[in-house]
């Protein structure tokens, strides 16, 4: 079985990897790192969790080891290494591996983000770093400012490039790209591959190696799905019920909108359930402080949105529970990944409503694979909307996502009945002659009836009357 000295890494990398309490190298870990030890392009993905991220950090941190000095003098600490992550928690995260991996080896490294003030940061880089870990923006606003010259960079690592394309960054990643130096080593990492990230790929990458340890689109083989049907008034009473009836203590909870997650935390603060909420409208401050939170127990749920859980990482995560289905398939797979790391088992919980069939069904298309359901009582919509989500059997054991109410035996909703919605036009038929005359008194005189214009439907307009 192959182990990280088998991989040619550095002894003190060797030891800073056993200090973090690793003995073997991840499938993705165990591919990528020889490949970027020998200066090679390469294009890598694996399923979230899977330890990318030491498996670009690692060799990064031996290939610029003989840059690795004591002076005090910025010249002598320039930007060797710029890793770009889409998010501030991703690229804290990023940050810190760097730093834990690389304690032995005199480089400097240090995180620039938005989010909270640049004078800091500003600082950090005056001073120099070999290794900086930022997201886009923030780094554009450095060099508009003066302070960081990326022309030395020797390796360009774009990590979560997938999340990258779907935040609309890429823009501002060919305005870096075009600071770099031309002669460069790039890495390219994704938790997925779709056809956009291919092409960008081209671009960038020369000549490059493919690793991909799973299947595009494909989930931990460690996690279990299961889906609730569940009225959507009544998502919020079911997942108190789930916690607290399975005594979870640790919960990742995922909504759609930063609207959504605030109100979810707000109300199942008033249930008696501990939560903290993560999103974009948080400061930098309050979303690290609800994250070390979480982390250390003192609460035991998370509301977070698909942004900003990105670069969360926590060891033995049990649960993650999809609240809203994400407006994206491949976002499932990247919310799932929170749990069933390293080894370990999780579980992926969906709160699905009827007008959320939609969605599930493009999950499961794309997963390869039918997520199981289970009603619980007094807490499923009416057997009429459950129909959408319920698959129906058919001859040979095949399923159909989405069965017709009259195959499964359920009624439809009985339509309005209201004749001004549903019956034909039919123009008033003028009140034939006799039964005019016998109503008009007797002995009066007949009277002409006045000239008039009368709209007739898709007939303009005609003459009525004498």
């Amino acid at each position: 079985m192959t182990t990280f000295a088998d991989l040619g890494l550095a002894p003190e990398l060797l030891q800073a990897v056993a200090d973090q309490g690793y003995e073997q190298p991840t499938p993705i870990q165990a591919q990528a790192i020889p490949v970027v030890l020998a200066g090679r392009d390469m294009m890598g993905g694996a399923q979230t969790g899977a330890g990318k991220t030491a498996g670009f950090t690692l060799p990064l941190l031996q290939r610029l080891a003989h840059h690795a000095n004591t002076s005090a003098s910025p010249a002598r600490h320039p930007v060797r290494a710029l890793i770009l992550t889409p998010t501030r928690e991703l690229a804290a995260q990023v940050e810190e591996s760097v730093r834990a991996y690389g304690k032995h080896i005199p480089l400097r490294s240090t995180v620039v983000f938005g989010g909270i003030a640049m004078d800091p940061q500003t600082a950090a880089l005056r001073r120099g770093v070999e290794i900086l870990v930022a997201t886009p923006g923030r780094l554009l606003d450095h060099v508009q400012q003066k302070v960081l010259n990326l022309g030395q960079v020797e390796i360009f690592v774009l990590d979560e490039a997938d999340r990258m394309l779907d935040m609309g960054f890429i823009p501002d990643i060919k305005r870096i790209i075009a600071l770099l130096p031309a002669k460069r080593q790039n890495l390219l990492f994704s938790a997925t591959f779709p056809d956009e990230v291919r092409k960008l790929a081209q671009t960038l990458l020369h000549d490059p190696v493919t690793v991909q340890v799973a299947p595009k689109h494909a989930t931990a083989d460690l996690v279990t799905h299961r889906m609730y049907p569940v009225a959507r008034e009544r998502k919020r009473d079911l997942l108190v019920h789930i916690i607290r009836t399975r005594d979870i203590k640790q919960v990742l909870v995922f909504c759609s909108t930063r609207l959504g997650a605030n109100r979810l935390a707000y109300q199942l603060n008033r249930e008696g359930v501990h939560t903290a909420a993560i999103h974009g409208d948080k400061s930098q401050a309050e979303r690290i402080e609800a994250l070390d939170a979480f982390k250390s127990g003192k609460v035991g749920v998370l509301v977070a949105t698909d942004v900003a859980a990105r670069g969360i990482d926590i060891e033995d995560l049990p649960f993650v529970v999809n609240f809203d289905l994400p407006n994206t398939p491949e976002d499932y797979v990247h919310r799932i990944g929170r749990t069933g790391r390293a080894g370990k088992a999780g579980e992926a919980v969906s709160l699905v409503c009827p007008e959320e069939h939609e969605r599930l069904a493009e999950i499961e298309r794309m997963i390869k694979k039918q997520i199981p359901r289970e009603i619980l009582t007094g807490f499923g919509p009416d057997a009429a909307r459950t129909s959408s989500l319920m698959p129906e059997r058919r001859r040979g054991g095949r399923e159909r996502e989405q069965p017709s109410l009259v195959a499964s035996g359920v009624k439809a909703a009985p339509q309005p009945t209201d004749p001004i919605f549903y019956a034909p036009y039919e123009p008033e038929q003028a009140a034939p002659a006799a039964e005019s005359k016998s109503m008009a008194p007797a002995g009066a005189a007949p009277t002409a009836a006045p000239k008039r214009q009368v709209a007739a439907l898709l007939g303009g307009l005609r003459r009525t009357g004498n």
